[in-house]
């Protein structure tokens, strides 16, 4: 690469599991339609399958390639393993970036072995959410050893990723990216309640930690303060929540993933953010975006996110998170502030092009010293 043209890679791969909704599908979309803009050829490699998001990564000018695996560890996943490498050869990206903790462990060794010039491993939350089995901290630690370089979108997740043996000269932090739709006035979507609207984005799964925010939300009532929760995701919680609410006589609306984010943030009067871990989350992004004032757990990113910018509150301790909402519901001066103070920060903070310039950077550094230039 000289001259003009070793100011960018020409050809990126990415490696992601698949494309159902979620942060990181999103990131990688906007990633892409950002490299994609900048002359760089982006090719998405997909573990398992497709999803919901396919349509707007190829809209986005994305090649994508199905590699096949599956659940099993069977001679399947090992010729979806050698498909992976094969890809790699053909494609030849001077750069492979690997999205999560499976991904990572899969797509690095594949692309050393591929002789991919650079591989980095992007994490995107800290280490106890990513390791579920008893084997997947060894492969975290050599994995990590294997990259070139270590990408993540939180201060917090720096620290996390040195804990694992990555030097920190080896770790760059780059903050996850708003469209301009992000900033768009939204229509507010129809919500048929007279009472205070609460609204949370996010997969139903436990780490999120709809089971407190279900429990503040009895204690709000209880306190006088009834609200009705409006739940925008879908996932393995759904039925036992879906009890959880049944028991407690609280008006809690089961929305399943839905695409009017932006009209569902314009009805809400506080959006929630109960999760136990998390790294840099796009719901909170997206609520700071659209002005609305937002009440987290002080967990992974939201720190970096809302210190100052809105309410933080212990996780995992229901009470603690009534009072943030009720705050807020009480206080319309301090609602608005803090909602106003968070919109200027994502505005100043979250473009796009910024994400785009430091992979850009990134990526070129390293295969400037690749080449020992």
């Amino acid at each position: 690469m000289t001259g003009t043209s070793a100011l960018r890679p020409r050809r990126v791969a990415f490696l992601i599991g698949d494309l159902n909704p979620g942060g990181t599908q999103k990131q990688l979309i906007l990633l892409t339609r950002e490299l994609r803009q900048a002359g760089v050829e982006v090719h998405v490699l997909l573990l398992t399958r497709g999803g919901p998001f396919e349509p707007a990564l190829r809209e986005a000018g994305a090649n994508v390639h199905l590699l096949g695996f599956g659940r099993g560890t069977g001679a399947g996943n090992l010729r979806a393993l050698a498909r992976l490498v094969r890809l790699l050869r053909i494609l030849r990206p001077e750069v492979l970036h690997a999205f999560l903790h499976h991904c990572c462990v899969i797509g690095v060794p594949a692309a050393r072995l591929a002789r991919v010039p650079v591989v980095v491993a992007g994490r995107r939350n800290e280490v106890r959410l990513d390791l579920t089995h008893p084997w997947s901290l060894p492969l975290e630690k050599v994995t990590a050893r294997m990259t070139h370089h270590v990408v993540v979108n939180a201060k917090v997740l720096a620290r996390d990723t040195e804990g694992i043996g990555v030097p920190p000269g080896r770790i760059s932090v780059i903050y996850n990216g708003l469209s301009a739709d992000a900033f768009a006035p939204a229509e507010p979507a129809p919500v048929d309640t007279a009472l205070p609207v609460l609204l949370c984005v996010a997969r139903l799964s436990a780490e999120k930690g709809h089971r407190s925010l279900l429990e503040a939300q009895a204690l709000l009532a209880r306190r006088g303060r009834p609200c009705t929760l409006l739940l925008a995701g879908d996932g393995p919680e759904r039925e036992r929540l879906e009890k959880q609410a049944a028991m407690l006589g609280v008006d809690v609306r089961f929305l399943g993933f839905r695409m009017d984010g932006a009209g569902l943030l314009a009805r809400a009067d506080v959006v929630v953010l109960p999760s136990t871990t998390e790294g840099l989350s796009n719901a909170v992004m997206e609520a700071m975006a659209a002005g609305r004032p937002v009440v987290a757990t002080a967990v992974g990113g939201n720190p970096e996110l809302l210190e100052g910018r809105g309410v933080l509150v212990p996780p995992a301790d229901p009470a603690a998170l009534a009072d943030g909402v009720a705050r807020l519901l009480d206080d319309p001066e301090l609602a608005r502030r803090t909602a106003a103070e968070a919109r200027l920060w994502a505005r100043e903070h979250l473009d796009p092009r910024v994400l785009r310039d430091e992979h850009l950077t990134l990526y070129h550094r390293l295969l400037k010293a690749r080449d020992g230039r």
